[in-house]
């Protein structure tokens, strides 16, 4: 008797070892790899406003920016009222405004069960605005790029690159 439940402890723990083992996410910094080297660094404008919130199916490390255009659970206006508002789907944080500046700090390679996804890690230049150590770019990039083995880029209509002069 003693052997069977050896046995299906062992059977028990190899099941839950290979389900922990189907739903990791594999997260590496690519900064140094060739499409992507260039982009740390850069500073970009938003150009339209968008929310910062988190998404309740779905944990990230860092809080998301966006607006209904991207992401369809987010209010159709982006309204500071929506501020702390917890809807369906999502809970919305705060608000980027259009001329906010900010950096792109580093390019992330998340890769799981699912595929693999690249997203920027953003933050504010202007320490005043920064309530977040971080933010994640992922709904306000351009993806197309990388199925040609190039580095995405910021949707030009949610953020243009700063000109200096």
């Amino acid at each position: 008797m003693f052997k069977w439940a050896i046995a299906a402890a062992g059977i028990v723990l190899l099941v839950l070892f290979i389900r922990w083992q189907r739903q990791t996410l594999k997260t590496a910094y690519v900064n140094g790899l060739a499409p992507y080297s260039s982009l740390p660094g850069k500073v970009y404008i938003f150009e339209r406003n968008c929310y910062i919130f988190k998404l309740k199916g779905k944990a990230t490390d860092f809080p998301l920016v966006g607006d209904h255009d991207v992401v369809p659970a987010l209010p159709d206006n982006v309204s500071a009222a929506n501020v702390g508002a917890d809807l369906p789907g999502v809970r919305i944080l705060d608000i980027a405004r259009v001329g906010d500046r900010f950096e792109i700090a580093s390019v992330r390679r998340d890769t799981g069960r699912t595929g693999t996804r690249i997203t920027f890690e953003i933050f504010y230049l202007n320490d005043a605005e920064r309530k977040f150590p971080r933010l994640d770019a992922y709904y306000i990039m351009d993806h197309r790029p990388e199925a040609r083995g190039e580095a995405p880029t910021l949707l030009t209509q949610y953020a243009a690159p700063e000109v200096v002069e």
